[in-house]
């Protein structure tokens, strides 16, 4: 018998035992006419891979140049580096991202107008009470930016209760609705069902973000009631109501609203940081249980804000700007979210400007506000929230040319991305 009749029956016996446990496909490649290819696709419940079997033109096993080409971008493809350990189904939007969108979802703001927020790819908004007063109108802006924005927003609003109430201004219906103080001596039940009430509230006027619960002290470190605590905005001195504020996020988190532990490490200033300089003076022992009560709830809240108080017993400059309360804050959950609290609050802008009395906004100098943005994201902070609106064109300025200029800020920048668009997706708003 010819040798070459041998080879074509040994061969063909060959492939009919292969085929008994794999599936057979065939292959034609569109640039060639004279050759044909047969692959064999090992199917599994996990993969599958194309390898070769035979070339029809010789009668030698052979692997084509094409098929090595395909295996080769397969494997290439399968290892791809995934920074950031960012979840499969993002990796083609983040591929699709500049690093100036990316700096974009770091940003927060205040809602004026749609076009702001659409036109630099805005990650978050800071809805009022203000906004809530004439909801057709907001409703109406919210619908616009839905339609035009490719990475859905962050809608946060401060819904803590008590006389922290932005639906107040939506409705007389929730005229009252009972403080951190209050909800401490209710029953567990009764917490839930009025989050979950709420929280559905919010969530039909487009808020996904509630900037509560309050979990700083209701002492100070000389065992008076904190501002907080007058207030009636804080949920306890210790970790004993801890149970009681799970059921107050599970209820929000039931009516799809994600929860904002703060201030870290625990404010107990009794000056407003928003309006004027904040200092604390408490012990280290003092601040580090308060601490405890942000570590206790640390898996349930998905996102901390920073104090901008400045705790002089342990830093010299506000909580917010310190790369070691920040890392502190995250070091129970590696993908927490550090927020800051308004980043045009007296108390920063100060410590920025080396002054003890700042300048009015429209002279505020620039090289003071390139600090404050530069401390801010040295310390790892990942959204950066502003009243004043039309700032972030210069957020987002600064943070390019830190990026130009060393490359340490482009790793910084694309890890607090990965975390903000690691949150969306679990909140469900990126599909």
């Amino acid at each position: 018998m010819p040798l070459r009749l041998l080879l074509t029956l040994a061969l063909f016996a060959v492939c009919t035992v292969f085929a008994q446990d794999y599936q057979i496909d065939r292959y034609i490649p569109e640039s060639s006419s004279s050759e044909v290819s047969m692959y064999v696709m090992v199917s599994s419940s996990s993969e599958q891979q194309m390898t070769p079997a035979v070339t029809s033109s010789s009668a030698t096993l052979a692997t084509s140049s094409s098929s090595a080409n395909f295996v080769a971008e397969s494997s290439s493809a399968k290892t791809k580096p995934n920074p950031y350990n960012l979840p499969d189904e993002l990796m083609p939007l983040w591929d699709s991202m500049s690093m100036r969108q990316k700096a974009a979802q770091m940003i927060m703001v205040y809602l004026t107008t749609p076009e702001f927020i659409i036109d630099n790819e805005i990650g978050g908004v800071l809805i009022t009470g203000k906004h809530l007063r004439s909801a057709n109108l907001y409703l109406q802006q919210m619908s616009t930016i839905d339609s035009n924005l490719k990475i859905p927003l962050l809608v946060a609003t401060d819904q803590e209760g008590g006389i922290v109430n932005r639906l107040a201004s939506y409705s007389d219906q929730w005229r009252s609705t009972p403080s951190a103080l209050e909800m401490r001596h209710m029953d567990v039940s009764k917490i839930q069902s009025f989050a979950i009430k709420a929280g559905k509230a919010l969530k039909d006027l487009k808020i996904n973000m509630n900037l509560a619960p309050v979990l700083d002290p209701s002492k100070d470190h000389r065992d008076k009631n904190s501002f907080m605590e007058e207030s009636r905005r804080s949920w306890g001195n210790d970790t004993t109501n801890a149970y009681k504020v799970r059921e107050f996020v599970k209820g929000m988190r039931k009516s799809k609203i994600v929860c904002v532990s703060k201030h870290f490490p625990g404010y107990d200033s009794w000056t407003n940081s928003d309006h004027q300089i904040s200092i604390s003076t408490s012990p280290k022992e003092t601040i580090l249980k308060n601490v405890s009560f942000f570590k206790t709830l640390a898996k349930d809240i998905p996102v901390t804000m920073m104090s901008s108080v400045q705790f002089m017993r342990i830093s010299n400059r506000p909580a917010v700007f310190d790369k070691n309360i920040v890392k502190m804050a995250r070091q129970y959950a590696p993908d927490m979210v550090m927020l800051t609290d308004d980043l045009w609050g007296t108390s920063l802008r100060a410590w920025a400007s080396g002054k003890t009395q700042i300048p009015p906004h429209k002279n505020y100098p620039d090289k003071d506000f390139k600090r404050l943005i530069t401390s801010v994201i040295d310390a790892g902070n990942d959204i950066l929230m502003i009243s004043y609106t039309s700032k972030a064109k210069d957020m987002l300025n600064i943070m390019m040319k830190l990026c130009e200029n060393n490359s340490k800020y482009t790793q910084r920048i694309e890890e607090s991305a990965a975390r903000i668009l690691k949150l969306k997706y679990k909140m469900g708003l990126i599909k």
